[in-house]
């Protein structure tokens, strides 16, 4: 099965190339061989390739930036993936698109489930639900995977930031209402795959769907959690979010009900310790 894989340097996309050969071929494009900003490029990129299934792993997550950059965010976030849907749809083959628990307004301490309504609080949010929206409209096999809380041995991330943060210091203070389920982006790329494969087979099970590590947890738990992992020796002070202003809200509550994920595709909410332990080993490999 061939899949065309939209990003590439990415947490997800990094995890995805790892899968090629692993009874799929992977062929990821990098800004160089399709332009998130191009639609039209990404819509040709899926005509020239030929693929079984496509994957879009791509996305602008500069949360911040994004409040001062909207046009760049849509074209990213919505206009793109719908690009890359109607090609798709234009050859009936799945396209996976992953998505995240910031079109949701993250109020309330209830799972979110994927039929509820959406209200994102700030321009990333409302450019990937637009991009959900545009998906939607399209009559193809898709399937939208709304994930929270990356993390990888690769890139920027909230894990790495903790190890590089207890290396230097004794004590952080990290924010403890934000609740949400940490996930390692290996476990999103092979859920993708998963979803890919049986949409290939089964385009009925099209849809939304939420995917995110268990149990939930906050930031400063899921902090406590690395250092303790990591034998990091690091206090950590609870604070609200209100003492750590940033230009994008960020929702209170990120907790999504991940059941039709598992009912669709026997896909399981991974537990992110064990995540955080592998992603540990991963580091702690000497690179040949």
């Amino acid at each position: 099965m061939k899949i065309l894989v939209f990003g590439y340097s990415g947490q997800v996309a990094t995890e995805l190339r790892a899968l090629n050969g692993s009874g799929v071929e992977i062929i990821a494009l990098d800004r160089a061989a399709a332009d998130l900003t191009d639609p039209a490029a990404c819509a040709a990129a899926i005509e020239t390739h030929a693929p079984d299934a496509v994957i879009n792993a791509a996305a602008y997550t500069a949360v911040d930036m994004a409040e001062s950059d909207e046009a760049t965010a849509d074209l990213i976030n919505a206009q793109a993936p719908a690009a890359m849907a109607r090609a798709c749809a234009s050859r009936d083959i799945p396209f996976v698109s992953v998505s995240t628990d910031y079109v949701f307004s993250g109020e309330g301490t209830a799972l979110w489930q994927p039929g509820d309504p959406t209200d994102p609080q700030g321009v990333y949010g409302r450019t990937k639900r637009d991009g959900e929206m545009l998906i939607e409209e399209i009559d193809g096999p898709y399937a939208i995977l709304r994930t929270s809380w990356v993390v990888s041995a690769h890139g920027t991330n909230f894990l790495k930031a903790m190890l590089r943060l207890g290396a230097e210091r004794d004590a952080v203070a990290i924010v403890a209402d934000q609740i949400g389920g940490p996930t390692g982006a290996a476990e999103i790329a092979q859920a993708c795959i998963t979803i890919a494969k049986t949409l290939l087979s089964d385009p009925q099970r099209a849809g939304i769907y939420h995917f995110a590590g268990s149990p939930d947890t906050s930031w400063a738990d899921f902090a406590r959690a690395i250092f303790q992992q990591a034998g990091i020796t690091c206090a950590v002070t609870d604070i609200p979010s209100s003492d750590y202003p940033t230009p994008a809200k960020r929702p209170l509550n990120s907790r999504l009900d991940c059941t039709t994920t598992q009912a669709a595709f026997g896909i399981a909410r991974p537990d992110w310790r064990d995540s955080l332990t592998q992603i540990l080993t991963q580091l702690d490999t000497p690179k040949d």
